[in-house]
This record gives C-alpha cells, sequence and structure tokens, in this order.
C-alpha cells in the first residue's frame, strides 16, 4: 500500500508562478540547437590552434598543474582522472580515462602526449587496465604544448562551478592538430585528421612564414603526405593532393609485405606493419575464416609471431600458389589494404567565436601560425612588463646604495612612518620603498652593488629587445621560425608511412568535367555555379526563364561565366582579392539560391564582394585594369596577386564611400571603354594608366557630373558593337569605332584619361539609366538579369545596331517595378532551341 505524503500540498504549489506557453516544434528546434552547437564547440570537434578537444585540453591542463612533467615520477592513472573530473570535467569518468588512454598509445598518437605506465591497450584490440592499475605523467613533448602558459599567452574561462580558470586553448608551440590528427563525430558532421611527420609540417610551416605567397605545390615539397604511428605504405598522391588542396579526399593505406622463402621451394608472405587504426587480431581472424569459407584461396597457414621486437604475421602459401596472385587477393578482400577518408574539419574563431570549418592545409598553417604570432606578442608583453617592474625595483635599491647612510638614519628615527619618509625624501614609489624597507644589511656590501648595476643593465637590453620585438613583425617571425625549428630538431623523426607512385593516377581535377558554367552573385551574398546550357537562347524582347529563387529585398548582382577549372578572382569592397578555382563553388540547380559566400571566402564584417572576374594563367605580361563607381581607374601587374593565401590579398585602395565596379585582364595594349549611368563613355588607352603597386589608390579615369556613378568597363575590341542596357529593359549595339575621336590627322583615335567622355545612349524616362554594358559580336549570345531574379538569354545579332545618341529596342520586358541590373556576354550555343517558362 502507497503511504500518504508527509507534506502538506500546499507547501509545494506556487502561486506566482508564470506558465509560457510555447510552440513544441520550435522548442524543440531550439532546443536540438543548442545541443548540437554544444557538442560540436565543446565536445566532439578540435581547436584549429592546439589541435585538442576540450577532454584532451582539461587532462594536459591538469596534469600540468599537479606538476605531472616528464622528469616527475609516475602517478595513478585514478587520480589524474579524479583530477580533471573534479575540477573541470563533469562526465563520466570512462571519457576521460579513454581519452587519456589514446593520449598515451604510440599506435593511436604519432606522437604520444601522455607518458604511460602499465597496460594502455594493443594494437590487438586489448582494452586497458582499469585506472587504479595504470600510472601516467606528462610526455616530453607536452612541455611545448604549455610552454609559457603562465604568460597570459592564452584567454581563460571559469570551470563548471567556477571556482577555477581552466585555459580556452593551449599555447601548443608546434601544429599539433596536423601532427597527431584527431578524430570525432559531432552532429550532422564529422572530422577525421590523419597525422603528420613533425618535421614535415614544420618545414611547411617555416615556408609559409619564409614565402607568404607559397602555394599547394610548395607545402607538398615538406609535407608528403599522412605519417600514420603503425606505418603502412600509402598508394598513390591524388587523395593526398585533394585532401591538402580542398580539406577532403580518400588515401588508400597498404600494408608493408614481403616475401620469404622456406623449405627450398616454398613462400611465405610476412606483414611488418599494417593500416592505421586496423586491429590486428580482428584481421588475422578475418583472413582465417575467409580461407576456411574458400573465398581466399593458396594459403595454408597464418599464424602471428608479432613480439616485442616488433609485428610480424606470417602468411604461409601452398607449393603451387602464386604469392603476387595471393597478396593481391588479400589486399582486396581483406583490411591489409584500407581506405583512410580525410575530412579536415576544425574549430575556428571568427569574430570571437569558434565556428567549425572544412580547412585546406594552408588554411590550417595560417590559421596556426596568425595564433602563435599571438602567442609570442603577448609573451613578449608579459615580459616586459615583468622586466620593467623588475628595473623600477632596482632603481629604488641604486638609489639606496647610493644614499645609504641618509637611508640608514631614515629609518633608525622613524617610529612606523619610515616607508613614506623614504618616499618623499627621495621621490621613491611604493613598491620601490618597501624593497628597502626589506632589504637586508649584506646588501649593503660593494658586491652586491655591483650585482644589482649589472642586472639593471641587462634589464634595459632586454627592455629594448622587447620592445623591437613588438614593433616588428618581421622579428615575430623570426622569433617564431627559430622557436619552431628548435622544436623539429629536438622531437623530429623519420617517417614511418612510405608513399608509393601509382601510374595513371586520377588527380582531382581530372575527375570534375571541364564546362561552361554562369556564377551568379546576389547583393546579399548568394553564389552559385549553374551549366550555361541551362539557359537556351530566346528571341529578343522575351521574359527569360528565373535564375534564382531569392528573398524579396534580395537580388543579383554579379555574374560572370567561366570554366570549371578556371580561376575566379573576388575582389571586395575592402579593395582585397581572394582566389578560387570554378569547381570549388558549389553547384545548384536553376532556381537553387546558392551557398552564401562568407562560407567559401573569409570575408571580415560587412565586407562584400563587388566584382568577379575569371583568368586561366597569372602572366607577367598580363595586367588588371581596375574602374570604381566615382571614376578612378587603377593598373595592376597580374602576377603581383597571383597568390594562394586564404584571407586574400590587398588590390586596391578605395576612398571612402567608393567602391569597385568592373575589372578588366589586359595585354598591356588594349584600349578601355568606361561608360556611365548617364550615358556617357569614354575610350581610353590603358597605357595612359602607369602600373602600380598592390595599396595604391589610383588615378582619375573619367570626369563624372553630380549624381553620375560609372555603370560599367571593357575591352575594346575593333570591329565589334558595345551594347548598352537600361535599367527599364531598353538597348542597343553602337560600333565601337563610333567612341573614338577624329585626330588631327583624320585617324580615329582613343581620348585622354581624365575626360567627360562622348554621349553613348538618348536617356529618357521611358528608357531608365544606363544599367550595363558589353562589348559584343554577332556570334555573342547575352545574358540579361533583372533584380527580381528573372534572367533572358538571347543572341546579340538579334539587337540592333544604332549611332550613339538613340534610344534602342525593348531587349527584355520587365515587371513593373523591377529593373536590369546586369548583363553578362556568353558563347553563342549551337543550337537554336528556345526555352520557354
Amino acid at each position: 500500500m502507497s503511504k500518504k505524503p508527509q507534506y502538506d500540498p500546499e507547501e509545494i504549489r506556487f502561486p506566482d508562478q508564470t506558465i509560457v506557453s510555447a510552440p513544441l516544434v520550435e522548442e524543440m528546434e531550439k532546443s536540438y540547437i543548442e545541443y548540437a552547437m554544444s557538442v560540436i564547440v565543446g565536445r566532439a570537434l578540435p581547436d584549429v590552434r592546439d589541435g585538442l578537444k576540450p577532454v584532451h585540453r582539461r587532462i594536459l591542463y591538469a596534469m600540468y598543474e599537479d606538476n605531472l612533467t616528464h622528469d616527475k615520477p609516475f602517478k595513478k592513472s585514478a587520480t589524474c582522472v579524479g583530477d580533471v573530473l573534479g575540477r573541470y570535467h563533469p562526465h563520466g569518468d570512462a571519457s576521460v580515462y579513454d581519452a587519456l588512454v589514446r593520449l598515451a598509445q604510440d599506435f593511436s598518437m604519432r606522437y604520444p602526449l601522455v607518458d604511460g605506465h602499465g597496460n594502455f591497450g594493443s594494437v590487438d584490440g586489448d582494452p586497458a587496465a582499469a585506472y587504479r592499475y595504470t600510472e601516467a605523467r606528462l610526455a616530453k613533448i607536452s612541455a611545448e604544448m604549455l610552454r609559457d602558459i603562465e604568460k597570459e599567452t592564452v584567454d581563460w574561462d571559469p570551470n563548471f562551478d567556477e571556482t577555477r580558470k581552466e585555459p580556452k586553448v593551449l599555447p601548443s608551440r608546434f601544429p599539433n592538430l596536423l601532427v597527431n590528427g584527431s578524430s570525432g563525430i559531432a552532429v550532422g558532421m564529422a572530422t577525421n585528421i590523419p597525422p603528420h611527420n613533425l618535421r614535415e609540417v614544420i618545414g611547411a610551416a617555416v615556408e609559409v612564414l619564409d614565402n607568404p605567397e607559397a602555394e599547394l605545390i610548395d607545402l607538398m615539397e615538406h609535407v608528403q603526405g599522412p605519417d600514420f604511428p603503425t606505418g603502412g605504405t600509402i598508394m598513390g598522391r591524388s587523395g593526398i593532393r585533394a585532401a591538402y588542396a580542398t580539406g577532403r579526399g580518400r588515401v588508400m593505406v597498404r600494408a608493408k609485405t614481403e616475401f620469404e622463402e622456406f623449405n627450398k621451394d616454398r613462400t611465405r608472405i610476412i606483414v611488418t606493419e599494417i593500416p592505421y587504426q586496423v586491429n590486428k587480431r580482428m584481421l588475422i581472424k578475418n583472413m582465417a575464416d575467409q580461407v576456411e569459407d574458400k573465398r581466399l584461396e593458396g594459403i595454408s597457414d597464418i599464424r602471428d609471431e608479432s613480439d616485442r621486437n616488433g609485428m610480424r604475421i606470417v602468411i604461409e602459401l601452398k607449393r603451387d600458389a602464386n604469392p603476387q596472385v595471393v597478396l593481391n587477393r588479400l589486399f582486396a578482400q581483406t583490411q591489409l589494404q584500407t581506405t583512410f577518408a580525410i575530412n579536415m574539419l576544425a574549430l575556428t574563431e571568427v569574430n570571437g567565436k569558434l565556428q567549425p570549418k572544412i580547412l585546406s592545409l594552408r588554411h590550417i598553417l595560417d590559421e596556426y601560425l596568425h595564433y602563435q604570432q599571438q602567442v609570442i606578442i603577448r609573451r613578449t608583453q608579459y615580459d616586459l612588463r615583468k622586466a620593467q617592474e623588475r628595473a623600477h625595483l632596482l632603481e629604488g635599491l641604486l638609489i639606496a646604495q647610493d644614499n645609504i647612510d641618509e637611508v640608514i638614519r631614515i629609518i633608525r628615527t622613524s617610529y612606523d612612518d619610515a616607508k613614506q619618509r623614504l618616499m618623499d625624501r627621495f621621490s621613491l614609489s611604493d613598491v620601490q620603498a618597501q624593497a628597502i624597507c626589506d632589504m637586508r644589511l649584506i646588501a649593503l656590501q660593494g658586491l652586491n652593488r655591483e650585482k644589482l648595476e649589472a642586472e639593471y643593465k641587462e634589464l634595459e637590453e632586454r627592455i629594448d629587445y622587447y620592445n623591437r620585438l613588438l614593433a616588428s613583425e618581421e622579428m615575430q617571425k623570426q622569433v617564431l621560425k627559430e622557436e619552431l625549428l628548435e622544436i623539429a630538431e629536438k622531437f623530429g623523426d623519420d617517417r614511418h608511412t612510405d608513399i608509393e607512385d601509382v601510374e595513371d593516377e586520377i588527380d582531382i581535377e581530372d575527375l570534375i568535367e571541364e564546362e561552361e558554367c554562369c556564377y551568379t552573385l546576389s547583393r546579399q551574398g548568394y553564389i552559385k555555379r549553374m551549366p550555361a546550357s541551362t539557359y537556351r537562347t530566346q528571341r529578343r524582347g522575351g521574359r527569360g526563364v528565373n535564375a534564382q529563387n531569392l528573398k524579396e529585398e534580395d537580388y543579383v548582382r554579379s555574374m560572370v561565366t567561366a570554366s570549371t577549372h578556371d580561376y575566379l578572382l573576388f575582389f571586395t569592397s575592402t579593395g582585397k582579392v581572394h582566389r578560387r578555382k570554378g569547381y570549388r563553388i558549389p553547384e545548384a540547380g536553376r532556381t537553387a539560391r546558392g551557398t552564401a559566400i562568407v562560407n567559401i571566402l573569409p570575408l571580415e564584417p560587412g565586407e562584400q564582394v563587388t566584382a568577379m572576374l575569371a583568368t586561366r594563367e597569372f602572366g607577367e605580361d598580363s595586367y588588371l585594369f581596375m574602374v570604381t563607381q566615382g571614376g578612378t581607374v587603377k593598373r595592376l601587374v597580374m602576377e603581383s596577386i597571383h597568390t594562394a593565401r586564404k584571407a586574400g590579398i590587398r588590390a586596391l585602395t578605395l576612398e571612402e564611400g567608393d567602391k569597385l565596379i568592373s575589372v578588366l585582364k589586359t595585354n598591356g595594349s588594349d584600349q578601355i571603354l568606361i561608360c556611365t549611368k548617364d550615358g556617357m563613355a569614354l575610350c581610353c588607352d590603358e597605357n595612359d594608366v602607369r602600373p602600380m603597386g598592390r595599396d595604391a589608390q589610383g588615378v582619375r579615369g573619367i570626369r563624372l557630373e553630380d549624381g553620375d556613378r560609372v555603370v560599367g568597363a571593357e575591352l575594346y575590341q575593333e570591329g565589334k558593337q558595345l551594347l548598352a542596357v537600361t535599367e527599364n529593359g531598353y538597348g542597343k549595339r553602337t560600333n565601337v569605332e563610333e567612341y573614338l575621336r577624329t585626330g588631327e590627322d583624320g585617324t580615329r583615335q582613343p581620348q585622354k584619361r581624365g575626360g567627360k567622355g562622348l554621349k553613348a545612349y538618348n536617356l529618357t524616362e521611358k528608357t531608365g539609366p544606363i544599367a550595363g554594358v558589353r562589348v559584343v559580336c554577332d556570334d555573342d549570345d547575352v545574358m540579361l538579369i533583372e533584380d527580381g531574379g528573372v534572367m533572358i538569354r538571347m543572341a546579340a545579332s538579334d539587337i540592333n545596331i544604332y549611332k550613339r545618341d538613340t534610344q534602342g529596342v525593348i531587349v527584355m520586358r520587365i515587371d513593373e517595378g523591377n529593373r536590369v541590373i546586369a548583363l553578362e556576354r556568353v558563347e553563342k550555343e549551337e543550337s537554336g532551341e528556345e526555352t520557354e517558362e
């Protein structure tokens, strides 16, 4: 029988409570997203700066707090686990011990961070002994993970009960994310980063420091590929290159084998190394089962002869078996050959918050080196402050030495105000006066004065060095380089994993079909790639097809056609340029919105892409000609922006309120057509503008009337026409020769830059202002898009040719309230089919 409750129901009522009704779906969505972000940021993914998940970071720091360094005696693992649980990690003890065990396993970690004593598991899948039996301490290399942490080099967070502080990230003086790798499954995403050789990774980091423009091919001269602690052989390099270029790739790993003769005419296969994360015991069992089921033939015996000297799996073959055929079958049917799927997902800091990102090799190195530079700056600031405090104290002691008799007299004649009297007499600070009061009589001897003077002189030199270091980015990089090379010299070793070239290997770019695509970018920053064949040619005056389903307030702002193998150059509102291969832009359907550009380019808050340009090569004889909305022009050598830097580089310094409108690729002898909103056009020679440096601001290209602005710029091409389209859908073609002036000798010549230009269009209220211009010929197609997202493709030959000062004809019928915002020239389609919406 149930007993009556021993309390008054009135005692547990809350008459003043407020019950809030919430939709179940919204509440579940909100709660699930919060849970997912907690797992992603606080549990499953490593930080790109130190390569650690929170549990590993807490283990290392708790052991550091307990002074469990490599030169101290081992301590029971149970103590370490208990300290981590009680101070920082309010989860189960199994999760902490499992993480501790993995940090100590030399077959899991390329460079173990914990030195284990006892049974910490084996490559056969044997579990570690219970934590009451094993002992642990920090490995020697872990000292580099925690070096300088006491010098305010990292930020701190309160622990779960706010009684202690724990580091947000460790100083990590070597690139641990690449060196030891990481794996983890979060919510909706997973990471699998292979381990690498310490010398190779540091070599690549030094290459980036020495050559900020280093590309993937330069980095791969140092980092050959993953270096697994269990050895093995990686077959081929295409998967490695794909992973390093894009953050994703697959590498095939084989066991190391050799043939051995025995009993005169018989052969056996000896396996000395197996692929990473393969359970040896299960591997042997699987091979034996397949032999028993007759799926593997030619094998008479399998046994494990591994001992403390190394791995040795013996596979004896029958007398009539072909050894190479049997070995190939073993590779194909067992885990003697496996595929390691690389997915380099890690947490990066964006505006003070951690966000998961797929990172290339260069991006990981850039993030790590930027962080290390901050560590050096913060360490130097700490050392400078301490040196200045000590120098200040020594100044007081030296004053006391110089006036020792008076100091003694003041102290002897004081009742309880000796410190204040010293401060008043010698203009000392509180710290200096206290140090004098605490000084022992032995300090009065002459030797001590010499020591003080020597120490003070040394401090002055250190303070000067610290100030120079803080003021010079080059010195900071040099210090970082020296410290990295010192670690490589101290802990570096030879590769464990071999890499074997494979004939007829397919590279990542070979897997992507080269095709002409249309790349569109909306005002709110959504970009997508679509095959140009998506839009069939329509006749002039058609309504077009819907190109992109955008939000009501969004519209397509930029459009460019290029091959999937071309480079796309993105010029931003801050004057930077970013570079990406065309196939790196996600392909989307005709009506899809696309991918946010901030997921592809590392843009700053408020920074927008204002111009796109496609190119295949970066030659010394090629130039970029940039035109801004305010009429400023600038010429830049193409080679100067040939860089693989993920953060982009500066290409132009813009005046406040101005923005980049057009970027043209020129050959050094081209002529440029510049057109404005109010229908003025100027054709000038590019050599009127001298080549400038990347940080230059440019010169005046066209003089604008009040309220006018540049809407486009094109290369002058003899025999072609300038197509101008207005916002209300009117357009016309005009022979480009009409934009040249007649010279004194009667020849047609370009105008000088800086003038007002010639009238290019007879604009009225009906036509509206000019939306854009393109140079075309009869063999071209043109694509027009209006701000509602509707796009039309038509033959340029369908648009009539008129004189400069005319109104043109309707080329696109648009809905009331909409306007044409972009046009692009594309290659003419072979078929003449029409598409109807």
